[in-house]
């Protein structure tokens, strides 16, 4: 947990790495949620495109606009006010000039509040990730299993199995380094490989389906506590069912107003008598 209610920097996770401490992240999408995880003592909350799927029932992060994270990380950074808010550029949003990218990034952080951005993909990137850190916002890398590219790499599969695919996830890790990425998602890789790469890299190394030997993890808010989440990776570990809490509370509302047992004379505001005498007239029988 981060000490006192001091606002969260690179430099505290940073220093979480140096200190064999490890980082936690939650991915949060809105208030009531982040609000939660803030109070939990989380060190970073991720806006992660996979709202997508989520919170606005798409079948892929791809369909996500900029409006959209723009919105939600508004949501998230009004709760936040400790832990760092790193919010997901979405799908196509930093693939086209070097302006562009550095424009999507911007408005993340200006307009999102977002105090960093993450993208997906490895050294062909860097340039990308150079040049928003140059103008100024701090960056996270992903590589792995990234969803945006989840069509391209046949489906949602576990990367870097393979000693090919180890020095290339290696390659990109430390080419998005050299870039300024601050710390890097690795998402569904094997932990031998996980941890080979979190002890090359200087920057912290956080884990999503990629085991215990990097520097932090994160999972979905949602996936945490069981709230409409619909599919559970392996990776994932349910601490709350609080989606069948939810439900069975919401059917025992419709039973109480189909029997009128709700709302109960305890749930009722009433007029004054005289009130009641002139909107209902004297002898008529009330409601």
């Amino acid at each position: 947990m981060a000490n006192g209610s001091r606002q969260v920097t690179t430099s505290d996770i940073r220093k979480k790495k140096e200190a064999g401490v490890p980082i936690t992240m939650v991915t949060a999408y809105d208030f009531p949620s982040a609000k939660l995880v803030e109070e939990a003592g989380v060190d970073m909350i991720l806006v992660g495109d996979s709202l997508g799927m989520v919170v606005l029932g798409y079948d892929s992060t791809i369909p996500v606009t900029m409006e959209d994270m723009i919105h939600h990380s508004k949501a998230v950074a009004r709760a936040a006010k400790r832990a760092f808010v790193v919010t997901d550029l979405p799908f196509l949003s930093y693939h086209g000039t070097l302006e562009e990218a550095v424009k999507n990034a911007g408005r993340l952080m200006q307009e999102g509040c977002a105090k960093a951005v993450k993208m997906e993909g490895g050294k062909e990137l860097a340039p990308f990730v150079a040049r928003c850190v140059l103008a100024g916002i701090p960056v996270v890398g992903h590589i792995g299993l990234t969803p945006q590219s989840v069509h391209q790499l046949g489906g949602y599969k576990v990367q870097g199995r393979n000693l090919a695919q180890a020095q290339r996830l290696l390659e990109d890790a430390l080419a998005l380094q050299e870039a300024g990425a601050f710390a890097i998602v690795l998402e569904c890789v094997p932990e031998e490989v996980t941890g080979m790469i979190a002890k090359k890299l200087e920057v912290p190394v956080i884990g999503i389906g990629a085991g215990a030997t990097c520097d932090g993890q994160v999972l979905v808010f949602h996936d945490v506590v069981g709230y409409a989440s619909q599919i559970t990776p392996k990776f994932v570990k349910r601490y709350a069912d609080i989606g069948t809490a939810i439900q069975a509370a919401v059917a025992a509302y419709v039973t109480d107003v189909e029997k009128r047992s709700f709302p109960a004379p305890e749930h009722v505001f009433h007029a004054a008598e005289d009130t009641i005498k002139q909107l209902y007239g004297e002898g008529v029988d009330q409601p």
